[in-house]
């Protein structure tokens, strides 16, 4: 009982003595998004010629190329673990391949304002995160009733170049059908700047 009593006793008093470390910043850069794997149908269709018309087109699904913007605040409590809180803004989607030549290919845009919560690892300079994500949306392109949210996860890594200046890789992965049949799988690269960031 007494040691126990003296390990809570050590416990509580590292804690105390801990500096936990507050630092804002931003991200941004580019996303890789497609939606999960199988063809897109399209029941409406667009013909030059005669309107719209009904009939089950198929589309063979591309990755396409678009942009993240966001905000972290990055609340360190010890040297090799981190508690990252994000908003951001994400454009994602992808391209649809016509397998139809009487029907155009097209690029499908899903926009959204997320947030996560993400938990940093630190190796030195190096660091592993993951974490969940919500993403509310907020706009959408040549895509019939989407989903209005999707929930997913994230895991990725790190560097930091200077004690501020840091790149990242990510993969994310959503869970809701984005459509009746296709999820979000998004690639994303870029930087972060992190203000006074002390280590």
């Amino acid at each position: 009982m007494k040691k126990l009593f003296l390990l809570l006793i050590l416990l509580i008093s590292g804690l105390s003595f801990a500096q936990v470390t507050f630092n804002p910043g931003i991200r941004l850069g580019a996303n890789i998004s497609h939606f999960s794997n199988g063809p897109a149908y399209d029941y409406w269709y667009y013909n030059d010629n005669q309107g719209y018309h009904y009939g089950s087109n198929v589309f063979d699904i591309q990755s396409k190329v678009d942009f993240y913007i966001g905000f972290q605040a990055n609340i360190r409590f010890a040297k090799f673990y981190a508690l990252q809180p994000e908003i951001y803004y994400t454009r994602q989607g992808a391209k649809y391949e016509s397998q139809n030549p009487a029907v155009a290919s097209k690029t499908v845009t899903v926009s959204y304002v997320g947030a996560a919560v993400v938990n940093k690892f630190y190796f030195n300079q190096f660091n592993i995160h993951f974490g969940p994500t919500l993403e509310l949306l907020s706009d959408h392109k040549n895509i019939q009733s989407p989903s209005s949210a999707d929930l997913g996860v994230l895991l990725g890594a790190g560097y930091d170049i200077t004690k501020n200046i840091g790149v990242e890789a990510r993969i994310k992965k959503g869970f809701v059908h984005i459509t009746s049949e296709h999820t979000n799988v998004t690639f994303q690269a870029g930087v972060y700047y992190t203000f006074n960031l002390k280590k």
